[in-house]
């Protein structure tokens, strides 16, 4: 471990030991009987705006952004930038749509959108390919989370071949893998407090500071056109590339709170209204995200060259901070990384519990095996995730993270075309979601490397999934039309609706 730096990894240290405390403490909190898979995976539905609010935030806002975005800034210049315009769409959608689907799961005691699925079209078998899109898609996620941690750790300075080098990473996921089982969600929901705040600080000082040691935003911005220009991006968008970053930045809102994290946060509120009062308060994530972002073009003042995206976070810290806060940053990035892979991880396993092994395999388990299962499976997930990333080259990874977001999205239709109308046929859907998961896969596919978008019919470029998606509902739409379904809905109107006031 020649070149570890002390200071830094003793501040590192301290802050992960305080994280760590908070997961085994948070069994306590908003105490409930962890038995039950409500409680466990879902909070037991009692978490409030605020809570929600840092939860939601920390469950979307992952340490693999925090690496991700300033990467393709750096590489890409403008277009990186659609992250934000993508996280500002998602927040009238929270308003307007899900408070429906947290009040029919509510009512019939759903815990995933695969029992939303089921119970609305009467179909085990869109249900399974909801659920089974819902794992596919979250796995990557949660070993790109690992990434997340594994460059905070290598920014300390440790070094190391086999498993002398990849010991802290295994710790930290023990770590997770525990407080994950013991406390279920309360721990992410905790942590999250933290997590947030060690963010802020961290961003706020570097938009203020590296700044001013660079001569100001004016010198940045000048470096950073000079380098981008020698890799044939800008600070502004191309005209051909203004299509592919719409549909981008629109695709990738209509999927991201359809994930099984997303849901189980979501899910986890006390009720509509908190959920209404975080779609008004969490555009200041998204304020964070685009101070995030500027990381990317202030590493071009710092005169950082590097070939790798997702080192130029860890190399602009090393350059810019004294010792003690680059130990801080790194534990940012790494505390940001337990929040969103813990949440992950029990959405995962809430998923394969209630849609996968529950319907297909035990239609009768006990409520105590359904929830001992669930956290099994918890930590089934994370030891794949670590699997993946000590196994899998890591570019591998992000590219089953890029199809990750084609493939989510396909499950849009059933899942919110279901809050407002039951005229889809459930069989025509299931059709629809195969169709769009293979022409999504087909479009990413390059001689090279996974691609995120593609020419259409040479007229504009398009991302995959948004392509891939609109094909699926025709394909859906027009089976519907003639072919009506018999099969029962476990829901009423009034499920969707808040109990209007009476007069007593």
């Amino acid at each position: 471990m020649e070149g570890l730096n002390a200071t830094s990894t003793a501040v590192f240290v301290f802050f992960f030991v305080l994280v760590t405390v908070l997961g085994f403490v948070a069994a306590r909190w908003k105490s409930g009987d962890l038995g039950q898979l409500h409680e466990w995976g879902l909070g037991g539905r009692r978490f409030g705006p605020w809570i929600t609010w840092f939860l939601i935030g920390g469950d979307l806002y992952t340490a693999y952004t925090l690496i991700a975005v300033p990467g393709a800034i750096y590489a890409r210049g403008a277009f990186g930038f659609f992250a934000v315009p993508y996280t500002v769409i998602i927040y009238p959608f929270l308003y307007l749509v899900i408070p429906r689907l947290w009040l029919v799961t509510h009512r019939h005691n759903y815990l995933t959108a695969g029992d939303f699925v089921g119970g609305r079209y009467g179909n085990r078998w869109l249900e399974l390919a909801v659920a089974l899109t819902g794992i596919l898609a979250t796995m990557p996620y949660i070993a790109l989370q690992l990434v997340g941690i594994e460059k905070a750790i290598a920014g300390l300075g440790f070094q190391g071949e086999g498993l002398a080098g990849d010991a802290p990473l295994i710790i930290a996921f023990i770590i997770l893998a525990v407080f994950t089982y013991q406390s279920g969600l309360r721990a992410p929901a905790m942590i999250a407090f933290v997590k947030d705040l060690m963010i802020y600080v961290f961003i706020l000082a570097a938009v203020t500071i590296i700044p001013a040691q660079l001569g100001g935003y004016a010198a940045v911005f000048d470096a950073a056109a000079a380098g981008l220009a020698k890799k044939g991006a800008g600070l502004t968008l191309a005209p051909a590339q203004i299509a592919p970053y719409v549909t981008l930045a629109i695709g990738s809102a209509m999927a991201l709170l359809l994930y099984p994290h997303s849901l189980t946060g979501i899910l986890s509120a006390s009720g509509p209204d908190a959920l209404k009062r975080n779609a008004v308060a969490l555009p200041a994530y998204s304020f964070l995200l685009g101070l995030i972002g500027l990381l990317g073009i202030l590493a071009y003042g710092a005169g950082i060259d590097t070939k790798d995206a997702n080192n130029v976070v860890p190399l602009l810290i090393l350059k810019s901070f004294p010792d003690w806060f680059a130990g801080f940053c790194f534990a940012a990035i790494a505390v940001g990384a337990l929040v969103p892979a813990a949440v992950m991880s029990i959405g995962a396993a809430n998923t394969f519990t209630r849609n996968v092994w529950k319907p297909f395999v035990e239609p009768g388990m006990s409520p105590a095996k359904e929830t001992f299962l669930a956290k099994l499976v918890s930590l089934i997930v994370k030891v794949g995730a670590l699997a993946v990333i000590l196994f899998v080259p890591t570019k591998n990874a992000i590219d089953l993270q890029l199809l990750g977001g084609v493939w989510m999205i396909q499950v849009f239709p059933a899942v919110i075309f279901g809050l407002y109308t039951r005229w889809f046929n459930g069989w025509a859907l299931l059709i629809g979601w195969a169709v769009g998961m293979v022409l999504a896969t087909w479009l990413s596919y390059g001689p090279t490397a996974w691609v995120a978008v593609h020419p259409v019919f040479e007229l504009f470029t398009a991302y995959n999934g948004f392509t891939a998606v609109a094909v699926n509902i025709a394909i859906a739409g027009v089976l519907s039309a003639v072919w009506r379904s018999a099969a029962p809905d476990e829901t009423m109107v009034t499920d969707y609706a808040e109990t209007p006031l009476t007069a007593s």
